[in-house]
């Protein structure tokens, strides 16, 4: 057994490109740890778990790493991301040399007394790493909606876990939105730090994400980006089963989630998503299926302490249109029902398909940055915050207990479409007038003749 003191030198986001220039897998995402304490020198660390390049931190290694964390932090904050990748650290900065997008987080770990970056880390760890750590601790949870540390309440019983859902990564393909949103989540996580020191408050961070970034932006020529989507690539394979309601013997509705979590206005995170897909620990006893309508009723018993039983219900219809000649499915509302007596009624208008496929969608919540915004129809909605990742129902016309071919909620004319839409028929028109003039032009009729006297054209011709 040997000691090792991790104190992250100079380069140190510079350095992960290098030690993992060749890994491709997409099974892993990165993690930052520091700490405004000197953490890490306490840590018993075993040779044969030593990094080498190219190595997955496993969930066992995992839990050891983050001993000091749970044993010796009073005020632990994770920083969680839907998506992250070496990627978003290097290539990005890299390519935009006039813009480091995690200038403050850079910097935050060459000051810090204590820090750890581990490269690649396995996703499934870090996907149930709150649930991990809720039961390694007798915390006193708090999750910062409104990104005010004032919340922290430092003089506690218990040690602080502060949970902090950054804003998502808007699409693999654009890397411009990704820049500007990790630039944007480091600017949060340099603020929230920043305001802690000041306090004199001590803390450990954790900084990671739920899976890695979909794309590659190394590998994948500009010529291989596309429309993915869960049911047709390979690298989006499901990582646990769908949710499955039957009827008798066969499948009536399929549902699926990276990330099914909600947030109260008391600031009470309930992570979903393992009782859901994982445990099992749901009752699906009141969905109903018919030709027309499909409800799935999730209902939950003390998903977290204060809650004593939770019921998350997605309204689906199933009707013909003329104008389109065919049925189309739609997801129209999604209610919540707190204790059998608090209801919140969410209505939603873009998540539909033909009634034989699936709806896919990256986001769902109730944030105006997701492309699939739940708009409260009551006032009681306005007390929950609701966030799905890569949502993907199917609630009419199963076959072989599977998704069918996934309609995505995106729309095909985007913003960037539109513009060059725009500007193609401006151009056009600028090209089609010039034509036009050119096409005017005439000649003369005579011409001088340069040995002979000069041309005299009378005014009036």
């Amino acid at each position: 057994m040997t000691r090792l003191d991790f104190a992250a030198p100079a380069p140190l986001l510079c350095t992960l490109a290098v030690l993992f220039r060749t890994s491709l897998s997409v099974d892993h995402v990165p993690m930052l740890l520091w700490s405004s304490q000197s953490i890490f020198c306490r840590l018993q660390w075993n040779p044969y778990m030593a990094l080498h390049e190219g190595h997955i931190v496993s969930a066992q290694e995992l839990t050891v790493l983050l001993q000091p964390f749970t044993q010796n932090s009073r005020n632990l904050i994770l920083f969680l991301q839907d998506m992250l990748s070496i990627d978003d650290f290097t290539y990005l900065s890299e390519s935009y040399d006039n813009k480091n997008p995690v200038q403050n987080v850079q910097e935050i770990l060459q000051s810090s007394p204590s820090s750890l970056v581990l490269p690649a880390v396995d996703c499934e760890a870090t996907r149930y790493l709150l649930s991990f750590l809720q039961e390694s601790e007798d915390w006193n949870l708090t999750n910062i909606s409104n990104l005010n540390v004032s919340q922290l309440e430092v003089n506690t019983p218990k040690p602080n876990l502060l949970v902090i859902q950054l804003q998502p990564l808007f699409s693999g393909l654009n890397e411009i939105s990704t820049l500007e949103a990790i630039a944007e989540n480091d600017k949060i996580i340099g603020r929230l730090t920043m305001d802690l020191l000041e306090r004199g408050i001590n803390f450990s961070v954790i900084y990671t994400a739920v899976r890695p970034s979909r794309i590659s932006r190394r590998t994948v020529v500009a010529g291989e980006l596309r429309r993915q989507l869960m049911a047709t690539e390979e690298e989006d394979s499901l990582s646990y089963s769908p949710l499955n309601v039957t009827t008798g013997n066969d499948i009536c509705i399929l549902f699926y989630a990276s990330n099914f979590s909600l947030t109260t206005s008391s600031s009470v995170f309930i992570d979903l998503t393992s009782a859901t897909f994982v445990t099992n620990n749901v009752n699906t006893s009141s969905s109903e299926c018919s030709d027309s309508n499909a409800t799935l009723s999730l209902k939950y018993t003390r998903p977290v302490n204060g809650i004593s039983s939770l019921e998350i219900r997605f309204l689906m219809t199933n009707k013909f249109y003329d104008g389109s000649a065919r049925n189309w499915s739609t997801l129209n509302s999604v209610e919540i029902v707190q204790d059998g007596e608090k209801f919140a009624k969410f209505n939603i208008s873009v998540i539909s398909a033909p009634a034989e496929y699936s709806s896919h969608c990256q986001l769902v919540g109730t944030s105006n940055l997701y492309p699939a915004k739940l708009i409260p129809s009551n006032d009681e909605a306005k007390n929950w915050d609701v966030l799905i990742s890569r949502l993907q129902i199917q609630g009419f016309n199963i076959e072989n207990n599977q998704f069918s071919y996934a309609s995505d909620c995106t729309g095909f004319f985007t913003p960037g479409i539109w513009m060059g839409l725009v500007t193609t028929t401006v151009l056009l028109w600028i090209l089609a007038y010039g034509i036009h003039m050119i096409m005017q032009l005439t000649t003369n009729s005579r011409f001088d003749d340069p040995k002979g006297p000069s041309l005299s054209v009378p005014q009036t011709e």
